[in-house]
């Protein structure tokens, strides 16, 4: 077994270890609005459930470069967001919306993806997406020697296609959420199995 220390990598080496050992990673497919009115909208597979009471989610962004995202410049501006669950059917416009994009230029008009208006936030939704979670701000902290933005959000709002909601529950079966392997790399949730927790 081979024993690697964090200090002898380099930031490139190091990330593609993470990516490699965290997977598969669920995407957030994340939209906003900046102050222009332009909406946004960007995958992100550092991305987590926090706790169901108040129901809350976590999502990081590394920067490119020294300038913020658009994402995150949007969210602090706006102080809410959405997240959209990538299922198969959307897995190509997510990659498209991934590229690097002027702030002026919505990817929504890129990818062909069809905005809504959200309930309670000012960020629209991604109406091809099967699952929805409207998103008000609960803090951003800055973390790591190449900076990376961790933004925690509490869920004011869930939508949920009625073809995988079933007695409260998500079929996850019929979801069909695609994860994030590394680099290009990415899964499907096709080969599912169960086993019961011990007592």
């Amino acid at each position: 077994m081979q024993k690697i220390l964090p200090q002898g990598l380099g930031t490139r080496e190091a990330y593609r270890l993470l990516v490699n050992a965290v997977a598969p990673r669920p995407i957030a497919f994340v939209s906003s609005v900046n102050k222009n009115g332009v909406p946004n909208a960007a995958p992100f597979c550092f991305f987590m459930g926090v706790t169901p009471s108040p129901p809350t989610i976590a999502f990081s962004v590394i920067r490119r470069g020294d300038q913020k995202k658009d994402t995150i410049r949007n969210i602090e501006a706006t102080r809410d967001f959405v997240i959209n669950i990538v299922d198969e059917n959307l897995s190509q416009a997510m990659n498209m919306a991934s590229g690097s994009y002027p702030p002026d230029m919505s990817e929504f008009d890129v990818t062909g993806l069809t905005q809504i208006k959200s309930e309670i936030v000012s960020a629209p939704r991604i109406a091809e997406s099967p699952l929805q979670m409207e998103c008000k701000l609960t803090m951003i902290i800055d973390l790591g020697n190449v900076p990376t933005s961790l933004v925690i959000g509490e869920i004011v709002c869930f939508h949920v296609a009625d073809s995988i909601y079933r007695n409260g529950e998500i079929d996850v079966a019929k979801l069909k959420p695609v994860g994030r392997m590394a680099e290009n790399l990415y899964v499907k949730a096709t080969d599912i199995f169960e086993m019961n927790r011990p007592a």
